[in-house]
């Protein structure tokens, strides 16, 4: 459960609150999730899902579903450092690192 801004391409303040459940599958490389979301800016509920796919060693691509349009991250992950490559919409790119120390 928690709150953040509002999916991508939201107003600025618009907020969401949300409670969220995932799952591994088994002994596959792979996790899911749905959400319950209430969204200001949508002023109503959606039901964003979406999984996580490991295709290699700290490798991998998530498809998702914000409530509204569907996103892809394809990511790559060791120790204190990661590099997320994100086609927004299905229509916009764009990238993000991260480092830890």
């Amino acid at each position: 459960m928690g709150t953040s801004s509002d999916r991508i391409g939201s107003p600025e303040g618009a907020q969401s609150y949300y409670a969220t459940a995932s799952r591994s599958l088994g002994g596959l490389p792979v996790s899911v999730y749905g959400t319950v979301n209430w969204s200001e800016w949508d002023d109503g509920i959606n039901f964003p899902f979406g999984a996580y796919v490991e295709v290699a060693p700290g490798v991998t691509v998530s498809p998702m579903y914000d409530g509204q349009r569907t996103h892809l991250l394809a990511s790559y992950a060791r120790e204190r450092f990661s590099v997320t490559v994100i086609y927004a919409w299905l229509d916009r790119a764009g990238i993000a690192a991260s480092v830890g120390f």
